[in-house]
């Protein structure tokens, strides 16, 4: 075993420049499967020149030697020196992380007002994990070319190379890509030909092909949908049967419909039908990025429609009594294709699969709801037909539900008196928050939706368990407490469990964003992973992460309005204020915020920010079965009564790399 070294100085701290930082984590870039996201980053800027209006052509080629180019009739990308970095703009483009043109969201007439780039990662993942990166741009009358080899270093400076005519102007682009990052070095054509159909959709002025190369001949496919979403949709619905005609719609903030919450531009773009059988068609995007794992836009979508749906329904009388519909019941038998506009967005993780702005809930809630109602009130007959589905719906969800109830209810213990359950009957659809104090088990009370969310407020720290024999475990009162809570008893984790009883779909631990709360967080998951080990195997047990800094940021003119974000940590919080100064805000115009424990914020903060299924953010727990040995070994050393030493030993080794908040 290697020894470790015990100094820590200046000499000892790495920097990583240029795209360095690309190649030392690249899957904390892209998705290391194959190179298909270093592909649609390229895809995404050429699509972002149509958006803004300039291009009408996007044509991508898939070469057999495993290459790929993108062409485009823009602007071109500007070839004059960079002021600051005195080479050529395109240059900067490829080699610089966080270099482009798409930062000055506030400004009404900024190039890319409305874009899908954020931070200026994205061609230059491509140079990085490219072999080789050929770039030819035609602008101002000339033909330009710039070439890269061996991972993003410059193998030939931009040089002019030939004329244009005066409108002629675009950009070309080919790379190979390094196989040594990917799992598999080969392109998948079908996804981004999926990509490509779905981007002609969302850009009705442009057309979209694609050429695929096999045998020395090049396959062509061309997607143009001059009906924009209409003519998308009716095609990804053919082959299922409407139980009425499709809502499609669009509505966007205007210079005098503009408010305090969203600015001029935001908006969204819609179409939805229910159908009876058949698997749906769900696909939601966010300035053109496809979010494949939906996110906040598309709980925005179902929280508008839910809404009127429910609304129409109570108006014509068409409830049955006893029965309460969920938005479950609304979305389970849609098919939808969702388009959101926002000025900035945030996504998780750089692969933009999901959206987490909190406030995209808000905004397509409200596009969508009002254009709903109106369809409805026009539609009744069809209105009607969508309202008789969704409550088969219900009555079908209810029925299981209660199926389950009378499995159960012979063996119902009595629930401990500090638990405040909530309403609804249904193990599938309802969690349990086990909540450290009475001050923050109070504010998430208050917050949580009654309907299917429970509490269980402890008293102090839980106790540690790792080392109680099963026998004496409910001696501990809030032990006890946890067990008879969930419905199910502890077990061992080779043995049998009898989950059953489980009356929580979800278990979720809520402990402040501090120091304490993670301590809180170790003993229960300690108790879960020694005493009910298959909850977590099952996945039915998460972590709560609630923000501990609110950062106010002022309104900037008509362009931005004032907006409260949440960060986790300290980590997030530096990101987030120097993307507010990449926006262009002056230092210190905004205010932040730490919160102390849970119990200081307000049910509406708590509620959004952790309890809302919509915007919250929730790690699920899940162990390798492979690595259990490892995993029990670090729990005996940190968790066990004798170990003090090797704990000691372990934090003298390892505790420089502790970033504690303690404050």
């Amino acid at each position: 075993m290697a020894k470790i070294k015990q100094t820590y100085n200046a000499e000892d701290i790495e920097i990583l420049e240029d795209l360095a930082p690309i190649l030392h984590r690249p899957g904390m870039y892209t998705d290391p499967i194959n190179p298909n996201h270093a592909l649609v980053e390229t895809i995404d800027n050429a699509s972002d020149e149509g958006l803004a209006g300039f291009a009408t052509q996007v044509s991508v080629t898939l070469y057999e030697d495993g290459s790929a180019s993108v062409e485009d009739d823009g602007r071109g990308i500007p070839v004059d020196l960079h002021p600051q970095k005195k080479v050529p703009a395109v240059q900067v483009i490829f080699t610089t992380l966080h270099s482009g043109g798409k930062f000055r969201k506030t400004d009404k007439d900024a190039a890319y007002r409305i874009a899908g780039g954020l931070h200026g990662v994205g061609v230059c993942v491509t140079n990085a994990l490219a072999r080789r990166l050929e770039v030819e741009v035609k602008r101002d009358g000339g033909r330009y070319r710039l070439v890269f080899a061996d991972n993003g270093k410059l193998a030939e400076p931009l040089q002019k190379i030939g004329t244009a005519g005066t409108r002629e102007t675009g950009t070309w682009l080919r790379f190979w890509p390094d196989g040594r990052y990917f799992d598999s070095p080969k392109i998948v054509a079908a996804d981004i030909a999926a990509l490509m159909r779905a981007k002609a959709m969302l850009l009705p002025g442009v057309r979209f092909t694609l050429r695929v190369e096999r045998a020395g001949k090049f396959e062509e496919t061309t997607w143009h949908f001059p009906e924009g979403i209409a003519g998308y949709f009716a095609t990804a619905i053919e082959s299922l049967e409407p139980v009425a005609s499709s809502f499609i719609g669009e509505r966007y903030v205007t210079a005098q419909t503009e408010g305090d919450s969203f600015a001029e531009g935001e908006g969204a773009l819609w179409a939805i039908a229910w159908v009876a059988e058949g698997d749906p068609v769900t696909e939601c995007y966010v300035n053109m990025i496809p979010t494949r794992h939906g996110g906040t836009h598309a709980a925005g979508l179902r929280e508008g429609v839910f809404t009127a749906l429910r609304n129409f329904i109570d108006h014509h009388a068409m409830g049955q009594r006893g029965l309460k519909l969920v938005p479950d019941d609304v979305w389970s038998r849609a098919s939808w294709v969702l388009a959101v506009k926002m000025l900035d967005p945030q996504f998780k993780g750089q692969v933009k699969n999901e959206l987490i702005s909190r406030d995209a809930v808000k905004l397509v809630a409200q596009m969508v709801r009002d254009p709903f109602e109106l369809w409805l009130s026009q539609h009744v007959e069809e209105g009607r037909r969508i309202a008789e589905l969704v409550i088969r719906q219900a009555m079908s969800r209810t029925r299981a539900a209660q199926k389950v109830e009378r499995r159960k209810a012979s063996g119902v213990a009595v629930l401990p008196g500090k638990l405040t359950d909530c309403a609804s009957d249904d193990p599938e659809r309802n969690e349990l928050f086990i909540v450290e104090g009475d001050s923050a088990g109070g504010s998430a009370k208050q917050a949580r939706d009654k309907e299917f969310q429970a509490v269980l407020p402890l008293k102090g720290k839980p106790k540690n368990t790792w080392q109680d024999d099963p026998d004496t475990l409910y001696a501990n009162k809030e032990i006890e407490a946890i067990a008879l809570a969930i419905g199910v008893d502890h077990h061992k984790a080779g043995g049998k469990a009898d989950l059953s009883g489980l009356r929580y779909t979800r278990i979720n631990i809520l402990a402040d964003a501090d120091v304490d709360g993670s301590h809180i967080q170790v003993l229960l998951l300690a108790l879960f992973f020694r005493h009910f080990p298959q909850l977590i195997a099952r996945g039915h047990v998460h972590v709560a992460q609630p923000p501990l800094f609110r950062v106010d940021v002022p309104a900037g003119g008509k362009g931005r309005p004032a907006r409260k974000l949440y960060a986790l940590d300290a980590q997030e919080l530096e990101s987030m204020e120097a993307k507010l100064r990449d926006e262009g805000l002056r230092e210190g115009s905004w205010a932040v915020s730490r919160f102390k424990g849970l119990g200081e914020m307000s049910p509406e903060q708590l509620w959004e920010t952790t309890l809302n299924p919509d915007t919250r953010r929730m790690l699920q727990v899940r162990f390798d079965a492979s690595s259990i040995g490892s995993d029990e070994s670090t729990f005996n050393m940190m968790m066990g009564r004798e170990n003090a030493h090797a704990r000691r030993d372990w934090m003298e080794t390892w505790g420089n790399l502790v970033d504690a908040d303690i404050s």
